[in-house]
């Protein structure tokens, strides 16, 4: 199946901090975080378009994809599911996959195994790691599920069907299980861009 490709990069980072950078262009082995989704999306077999959501919480990061020939819309950075919506309009397929800006460790290996698991009769697909995964490197998970007695991460990563979404219907979830550290961690606080630039490190 290919699809549509939206990485999320207009929110407005606040658990970073005030560090002078934006959250989608911290650098990680010599890239922003951004452009590291980027090109791991723009390399999957199942994707034939990515697309990055920016908006006036993150201008440097617009420009930088510009400068750089990815394609951006602009959207509100109010909310994501706001941001979610207005982006969706303007894609045409019936499903997206979705990603986070700050996954530094992302890989295109990663993501074509994400799609090919998915099943064109599913409504959506979110990628889930375990949280003993995060915990024994050091991160503390902000918000887990319990599926089957254990504990779980929502990496970020989901497959949506477009047309249900922008008709505001309910989406039955499946769960992509993996313990890939691939998809386990995001940038989202000074404490996890560094973690992450150590763990990039030692992945190479």
């Amino acid at each position: 199946m290919v699809m549509e490709a939206l990485i999320n990069a207009g929110g407005k980072g606040t658990r970073m901090g005030r560090c002078g950078t934006e959250k989608p262009m911290q650098i990680i082995g010599g890239k922003p975080v951004v452009r590291r989704a980027a090109d791991a999306l723009a390399g999957a077999k199942g994707i034939d378009r990515v697309l990055v959501s920016v908006s006036d919480h993150t201008p440097a990061t617009e420009q930088y994809l510009k400068e750089s020939g990815i394609e951006t819309i602009r959207t509100s950075g109010r909310d994501f599911v706001g941001d979610l919506h207005e982006a969706f309009e303007t894609m045409n397929g019936r499903f997206v996959l979705t990603c986070p800006s700050d996954l530094p460790l992302i890989t295109t290996e990663a993501i074509d195994g994400f799609i090919e698991s998915f099943d064109g009769g599913m409504e959506s697909l979110i990628a889930i790691v375990p949280c003993a995964l995060l915990q024994g490197m050091g991160i503390k998970p902000s918000y887990t599920r319990t599926m089957n007695g254990e504990e779980w991460v929502l990496s970020g990563i989901t497959i949506m069907d477009r047309e249900m979404t922008l008709r505001d219907e309910y989406l039955q979830e499946h769960f992509y299980e993996t313990g890939g550290r691939e998809f386990a961690v995001n940038v989202n606080t000074q404490e996890e861009l560094g973690l992450a630039r150590k763990l990039f490190e030692e992945e190479l």
